[in-house]
């Protein structure tokens, strides 16, 4: 246990090495720019919403499934969200409505990976195709904005909003974060999703529930789902069924490069809250400097890479051991 300990530490602060060096990188090619503390916020304000997701997908590695929905989830929560109807409730009408239809994907996702017995590649490929399909026959192909007499929804995302200086958006991001941290690290729950994407058979022989503790896993990442789909209509004030492209991929990225297996049973909140931030930067440094975007998802591609070759040869060693 003390040697999985001190392994985290040290991927955390190999991330926190990458963020200087990125951090340096920024100030050297772009100093009048990158370090203003503007550009600090933005940096963080983007981070935000794709980090929510992480958590909840974070969640769900952890125990042994994976989930490539979450994309397609915030761009129907968000386009349910803000449907004519939904916006006569206003701002709690459309928040409760993003964090309902969210959790009920959740929920469809975990019925048939724990009690339908689907493969969570295959139950969740499914929703990706189903959610995306109903946002765009939902929204009919355009962009939903929010109106004047909800305009208290977008007034989160302008200066005066901000706490101490700090964006509301990055606030619930922290927050999310917090209560992951303390879910996956002080909790009896936290302990079971370890055990359950460890070794099933264990935890199953231990006593746990470990269909239950699926369902619950998929549910939450629902909710981080929905939450996220609430935060990107406060920031682009519409809701649109192109929203959340790709942030699977985004999330299970951060996941990895902070340290959380895909196999399960290991991981960190705070490694994907770092992975979030050094892609985050990355793509920052990157939009700067006036680079091409393929560049970018390139350089990206390799850091993945990388990232799961060290988990691979870590896995080995400690195997060894």
């Amino acid at each position: 246990m003390a040697a999985l300990w001190e392994r985290a530490d040290l991927r955390v602060l190999a991330l926190l090495l990458v963020l200087a060096i990125l951090v340096a990188v920024g100030a050297f090619t772009e100093p009048d720019t990158f370090l203003r503390v503007s550009n600090a916020r933005n940096i963080l304000t983007q981070s935000s919403i794709i980090g929510v997701v992480a958590v909840g997908m974070t969640l769900v590695i952890i125990g042994g499934g994976i989930d490539l929905s979450v994309g397609a989830i915030v761009a129907l929560a968000s386009v349910w969200g803000t449907t004519v109807a939904t916006q006569d409730f206003g701002f709690g009408g459309i928040l409760f409505t993003s964090v309902l239809v969210a959790v009920g994907c959740g929920l469809v996702n975990g019925v048939l990976i724990a009690y339908g017995n689907l493969v969570p590649f295959i139950a969740t490929l499914a929703m990706l195709a189903s959610a995306r399909g109903l946002a765009v026959w939902i929204s009919d192909g355009k962009t939903q904005r929010i109106t004047a007499e909800n305009a208290s929804v977008t007034d989160l995302s302008l200066p005066s909003a901000r706490v101490l200086g700090i964006p509301p958006l990055v606030l619930i991001f922290a927050g999310i974060a917090v209560l992951g941290w303390l879910l996956l690290n002080r909790t009896s729950f936290g302990r079971r999703t370890v055990a359950v994407g460890g070794n099933p058979e264990a935890a199953r022989l231990a006593g746990i529930d470990i269909r239950r503790q699926r369902l619950y896993l998929y549910v939450l990442s629902g909710l981080c789902c929905g939450i996220a789909a609430f935060m990107l209509t406060v920031q682009t004030g519409s809701g649109q069924n192109t929203n959340g492209n790709l942030y699977e991929l985004d999330a299970i990225a951060a996941a990895i490069i902070g340290g959380t297996l895909l196999s399960g049973g290991r991981g960190t909140i705070i490694g994907s809250v770092l992975g979030v931030l050094v892609f985050t930067t990355i793509t920052n440094i990157f939009s700067l400097n006036n680079l091409q975007s393929d560049v970018q998802q390139i350089f990206k591609g390799a850091i993945i890479v990388a990232a799961v070759l060290i988990q691979n040869r870590t896995s080995r060693t400690a195997a060894e051991t």
